[in-house]
Order: structure tokens, then C-alpha cells, then sequence
């Protein structure tokens, strides 16, 4: 197999040590970055695949690679001997004896494994999970594929293991792609504004804000717990109190609340022991509301979206207390659309605060310079999730239908959030690996995480009777000319 050895460019990159992923000490082992790109493309003899037991296994889709805690591809469609096709996910370990090596078992992450991927087996290390070793069954040999795997963009999708609709779209010009992703958008933003009327009914219109911010704050890794914390405020907030008293009684609640000092910067314990005396007296009264610690996630969190810094910045919010109703001046107020988000940030960014400016968690070291609670990222998430489509859905319950128009425009002219990988993985699956510049603005990526969620998210990795493809192209027809 030429590998393009004599030339510059391989040599430079020899150098840099592209494709180099033996494992050192053992060539005989590829390194588990390898063996995780083995299975996303599937170089293997695919029509010759065994589990340990001797059962035969098609691999109808790998799965997507998984960027968070847990097994290391979700979503695979397999068929094992002659059962049906079964969804789930897949872990890819070197050896069979880091299933109990890992403590994967006990772990819920891994409930919906359902083959365990190793490069060897030990025996007598094996699981009850169905297990396939890959060293007898790959397409190439490691050195190649290793010089492979050095060129190949890792996690992207394989052409054949793209969405079927992949090929429609992609065919669709850029301005109507923008016109379908905006009617998509339409209904995600009606969506979540029906989602906060119904809660506007059984609680009112502010606590519905509330708790749309809680949850928006939580991101996705927490937002269940932030939302019963806003659930709660009936309970724990008071007139008049001050944002420590509610800093206090949010990390009291959320059980993120350091139980010790931390003994380590006297910046930390001062700020802990004023946290301390304003929960000890009240933490009884609030006894059948604590929260278990457990319930939060942690894993692949960015500092900046802790929660404990989170519920820092709410507390500065319900402090001031006149938060809906700025909004509600906010959204009747001349405004240019390049000045949206910074208008917005505006009301919802509050001043320095002595300690979180400075820390990221109640155990972080000070850092050199202050950190604003919210950053413009947030702001557009709040935004397009939580307080347009509040202001929506108030403007329709009252019969405004220009108020409503003017949300519209706020919401369709919104720049662009950062991007995530539930959009990397759409732009791929669905627009064949489209750059993010495609996506014209925040209601365009809404509009095409929406498309995920009405679509891709009931069907599986092959597609099966997913009818987005047709209606694709029925869409095209109806829209071509004579």
C-alpha cells in the first residue's frame, strides 16, 4: 500500500508524529484512539464479525461518537445472529477486563451498552455482554491503519453513514435552506413558549419565567435540579433579602454547600463561614426540600457553567427582583438588530460580585483577574430558549399580535450562539459536514436542532421509515418553478 512516504509532506508529518499511535512498549496493541476510529468507519472484514460466543453481528451504524462521560459511541443499530435489529450503545476498551476494570458495571451510564468492543479478550475477565475482539478482524494492518487514522478526520461521518436526507439538503440553495430552517424555527419557538404557558396557568406568568431561567442555567447537564430549585421560590425567597441570604440558601438547598471550610485561601473561608451563618439557622425549616448531592453532574463541565456560580448569579437576579419587568420594557424598546445582544446582556449581567468575579467554584484558587457571571454565549441561549418565547406567548395570551411580530424579528435576527457538538453532529449527519457559517443566525441553528428533534431523534442511526428525506424533496417540487 503506498503512503505517499517519499514525499515532503509525509516526512513533515513523520516528524510531528501524525499517524504515530502504536502503543509504545507493545506494537502489537493499537492505542484506544485507533481502535475507537476502527469502529466509527469500520475497517473491518464487516461479513465476517463474531461476538466471543460465536454469534454473528451486522453493524447496521456504529453509533456517534460520545464527547461526554459514558460509553464510547451511542446510538449503534446491530443485529446479532437472527434477532431483529437492536439500538444501543457501544464501549471500546483494549482488553475485555476493563468492563470490571473501569467499574462500567455499576455505572447507569453504561445500562444501554450492548456490545463491548476490545481489541483482545481475557477469558476470564468476560462479561455477560455480548463481546467482539477487532485484532483478527480488521481490514488492514495496524501500521497502516495508524498512518490512516493520521489523515482521517476521526469523528466525522462516513458518507454511507450519513442521514439519508443528507443528500436532499445539501442539493437545497442556501436561501432556501435558511427559509426551511426558519419555518422550523417557528415551531421550536411556539413549542417552548406553549411549554411556559402551561406552567404560566398552574403557577403565574412570573414564576414560569423563573423557572424557564433556572433550567436554561442548568444547561444540559443539570437543568432537572435548577428547575426544582426554582420550583421551591415560593419557599425560600422572602422580601427584602439580600444576595448573600439567597446565595446561602440556594447552595443550602442544592446541597452543593461545602460542609468543611476549605482551609486552603482565607478569601474562601470568609466567604463560607458568612454563607454558613446565614444557612445553619434556617437549613431545619427547609429540611424535606434539600437535595441530594447526587443529583448533579459534573463530569465535562466548563467551569464557567458550574452550578454553584450559576445559582450565584440567579441569586444577584431575584436580589433585584425587577428582572420580568425589564424584560418587558426591554422588548417595546427601539433596538438595532447588531445591538440585540448586547442589550439584552445589559439587563441580565450584574455588577461584581466580591467573591464569584474572582472564583469559578467554592474550592477554585482566585484567579488573576474578575470573570463576568454571564458571558455572551449565555445571553443567546437564554434568549432563544427562555425569554422570547416567554414575551411571546404573553404578547398571544393578551391578543397583541404586533407585540408578537416584534419578538419575531428579535428572534429571527438573533446572531448566532457558539457552536456545540449536537450542531457539529447535525451540520454532518444532515448538510453532509456543512461549515457553521451555513447556519445564518441563532433561529437557523433552533431551526435545525428542532429538524433533530422531530426526526433524527424517532428514528435510528439507519433511518429507518424516516419520512424527512421525501418531504425534502416533495418541499423542492412544490417550490420549483412551473
Amino acid at each position: 500500500m503506498f503512503h505517499g512516504t517519499d514525499s515532503f509532506y509525509a516526512r513533515w508529518r513523520s516528524r510531528s508524529g501524525v499517524g504515530v499511535i502504536l502503543r509504545e512498549g507493545d506494537e502489537a496493541a493499537p492505542a484506544e484512539r485507533l481502535l475507537q476510529a476502527v469502529w466509527l468507519h469500520q475497517r473491518l472484514h464487516r461479513d465476517h464479525l463474531k461476538t466471543l460466543d460465536g454469534q454473528p453481528v451486522k453493524v447496521l451504524h456504529p453509533g456517534f461518537k460520545n464527547r461526554e462521560a459514558g460509553p464510547d459511541f451511542r446510538g449503534a443499530v446491530l443485529q446479532f445472529g437472527g434477532e431483529l435489529p437492536r439500538s444501543g450503545d457501544v464501549e471500546v476498551d483494549l482488553r475485555s477486563q476493563n468492563w470490571r476494570g473501569h467499574d462500567h458495571a455499576p455505572n447507569p451510564a453504561y445500562q444501554q451498552v450492548i456490545l463491548h468492543v476490545v481489541w483482545e479478550a481475557d477469558c476470564a475477565a468476560a462479561t455477560r455482554l455480548p463481546t467482539l475482539a477487532l485484532s483478527n478482524v480488521l481490514d488492514s494492518p495496524l501500521h497502516e491503519l495508524s498512518w490512516w487514522l493520521g489523515g482521517e478526520p476521526g469523528d466525522v461521518l462516513p458518507e454511507e453513514f450519513r442521514g439519508r436526507c443528507c443528500a436532499p439538503l445539501r442539493a437545497v440553495p442556501l436561501d432556501e435552506l435558511t427559509s426551511l430552517l426558519h419555518q422550523s424555527a417557528q415551531v421550536r419557538l411556539e413549542g417552548k413558549a406553549a411549554q411556559l404557558q402551561a406552567r404560566a396557568r398552574q403557577t403565574g406568568w412570573e414564576q414560569a419565567l423563573w423557572e424557564g431561567l433556572f433550567r436554561a442555567l442548568g444547561y444540559k447537564h443539570n437543568g432537572w435540579p435548577m428547575q426544582r430549585l426554582a420550583e421551591l421560590r415560593p419557599r425560600w425567597q422572602t422580601p427584602h433579602a439580600t444576595v448573600t441570604t439567597l446565595q446561602a440558601r440556594l447552595l443550602g438547598l442544592s446541597g452543593l454547600l461545602p460542609a468543611e471550610l476549605t482551609r486552603a485561601q482565607a478569601s474562601a473561608d470568609g466567604y463560607l463561614r458568612r454563607l454558613w451563618d446565614e444557612w445553619w439557622r434556617e437549613r431545619d425549616g427547609f429540611a424535606d426540600c434539600l437535595l441530594p448531592r447526587r443529583l448533579w453532574r459534573f463530569a465535562n463541565l466548563r467551569p464557567a457553567n458550574h452550578p454553584q456560580r450559576r445559582l450565584a448569579l440567579a441569586a444577584h437576579w431575584l436580589a433585584a427582583d425587577p428582572l420580568p419587568g425589564e424584560l418587558e420594557r426591554w422588548i417595546v424598546a427601539e433596538c438595532a438588530d447588531r445591538e440585540l445582544e448586547a442589550s439584552l446582556q445589559q439587563i441580565l449581567q450584574v455588577g461584581e460580585d466580591e467573591f464569584w468575579s474572582w472564583h469559578w467554584t467554592l474550592r477554585s484558587t482566585r484567579m488573576a483577574t474578575p470573570q463576568p457571571l454571564l458571558g455572551a454565549q449565555r445571553v443567546t441561549d437564554l434568549a432563544v430558549n427562555v425569554v422570547l418565547p416567554w414575551l411571546w406567548i404573553r404578547a398571544a395570551d393578551g391578543g397583541n399580535e404586533s407585540l408578537q411580530r416584534r419578538v419575531e424579528h428579535r428572534y429571527f435576527a438573533w446572531p448566532p450562539s457558539e457552536d456545540n457538538a449536537r450542531l457539529r453532529l447535525a451540520r454532518q449527519r444532515l448538510l453532509g459536514g456543512a461549515p457553521r457559517r451555513v447556519l445564518r443566525g441563532a433561529a437557523a441553528q433552533q431551526g435545525l436542532l428542532q429538524i433533530l428533534r422531530d426526526f433524527c431523534d424517532h428514528s435510528d442511526a439507519v433511518c429507518d421509515q424516516c419520512r424527512f428525506p421525501e418531504l425534502v424533496k416533495d418541499w423542492r417540487a412544490q417550490r420549483a418553478p412551473g
